[in-house]
């Protein structure tokens, strides 16, 4: 199976790998993984609490090159967005730039699944936080 230029440019060059401080209430991370097929995706978002754009986002990929290369492009599309228009991005379109064979279309529905999993995680952080001290729970530790 021959891959498009693309998924070879950003499996060779991949943009935007690393992690950030998921400890961040501006920071969301999505893990998600495909068992059928072995690869794992982690996508990280920073988002600006006051304008809600995505400023800044991370990936660490276990997989094939259209997984990686899935990854890499997603960092680049979801930058730069507010958070409602990152979650219209679907795994179709992620395909299409890519040329994915019908075979790797599982790796761009991994993509689509990263970019809701890390905009859910930082909305539950963010709610979380928003919520007024009184109603949070609290944390006991065991003596």
């Amino acid at each position: 199976m021959a891959y498009s230029d693309k998924v070879v440019d950003h499996y060779n060059n991949p943009r935007n790998v690393g992690t950030l401080d998921k400890s961040s209430t501006e920071v969301g991370t999505g893990l998600v993984g495909a068992p059928e097929c072995g690869d794992v995706m982690r996508l990280q978002i920073r988002v600006n609490p006051e304008t809600q754009v995505i400023e800044e986002a991370k990936f660490k990929t276990f997989g094939c090159g259209s997984a990686i290369a899935s990854s890499s492009l997603v960092t680049e599309w979801v930058k730069g967005k507010s958070v409602d228009e990152a979650l219209t991005i679907k795994n179709t379109q992620i395909a299409q730039e890519l040329s994915l064979p019908p075979v790797k279309i599982h790796c761009s529905v991994l993509a689509e699944d990263a970019i809701k999993a890390a905009i859910a995680d930082w909305k539950k952080k963010r709610a979380a936080q928003e919520q007024p001290a009184a109603e949070r729970p609290v944390e006991r530790r065991a003596e």
